[in-house]
């Protein structure tokens, strides 16, 4: 995992990415990648959810609520900019206030408070994506920040109580299958479809592996959250390609 400070700054660098993308779009055009969500709404998701958070975080536990998207009120288009960069600032300011170790509720159980700002990096990436498909800006991720989306992925992936959060995920239990990532450069991921469940490490995917996507990291990030069609011609991917689809299918959170 990333250090604390550097996740800061991917937050910062993913919601001002994010925002830049939003600026000047339609508030009412469809997001493409969430096709029941207009502009507006993906934005004041993101903020949203950044405010949300650091009042858990303060709390130590969930407020009473679930954040309903379509209730959220982002304000006018030429201040979507501000009003995004101040929740994720006031998530930051949270977690520096509570502490990044303390304990905090999750829907994973009991987890630093650290995982909470690792989650909203993820989310922030993954809606960057969205927003710049909506509106034609170019997206844009460093790499290792797109590669810790991808491990914060797969942790939940093998999680305990993940079943029990994405009952589909037992589908994805099998008997020795694996399955890797291949970035073009640094260490890949490896899943395996044991009986018992899941199982994954991070490390160079061996030759013998079932199937294989391989890609810039960036687009391997954008496969894993199925966003990026594996027929896209931005990724290529070698062995059993009813495999890989079986298990995109029903991995993404």
């Amino acid at each position: 995992m990333l250090d604390v400070e550097r996740l800061e700054e991917g937050l910062r660098e993913q919601t001002a990415g994010f925002a830049r993308a939003a600026g000047g779009g339609d508030p009412q055009a469809i997001v493409p990648t969430c096709p029941e969500w207009p502009l507006r709404v993906l934005v004041g998701h993101i903020g949203q959810a950044h405010r949300w958070t650091a009042e858990l975080l303060r709390k130590g536990e969930p407020p009473l609520s679930v954040p309903d998207p379509w209730q959220a009120e982002p304000g006018a288009p030429e201040t979507w900019e501000e009003w995004l960069r101040a929740g994720a600032e006031d998530l930051i300011g949270a977690l520096r206030e509570t502490g990044a170790d303390k304990e905090m509720w999750t829907f994973l159980g009991p987890r630093p408070g650290v995982f909470w700002l690792r989650r909203m990096l993820a989310d922030t990436a993954i809606h960057h994506y969205d927003v710049a498909a909506t509106t034609g800006a170019a997206f844009g991720i460093a790499g290792d920040l797109a590669a810790d989306v991808i491990t914060e992925g797969m942790e939940m992936l093998v999680a305990p109580g993940a079943v029990q959060l994405k009952p589909e995920l037992v589908e994805l239990r099998g008997q020795g299958e694996r399955l890797g990532l291949r970035p073009r450069s640094g260490d890949g991921w490896v899943l395996t479809r044991a009986p018992e469940g899941l199982r994954w490490e991070p490390g160079p995917v061996p030759a013998d592996v079932d199937v294989v996507v391989s890609g810039a990291v960036a687009d391997l990030m954008l496969v894993c959250s199925r966003r990026l069609p594996l027929d896209a011609g931005r990724v290529e991917v070698t062995g059993d390609r009813a495999l890989m689809d079986h298990w995109l299918a029903r991995m993404a959170f």
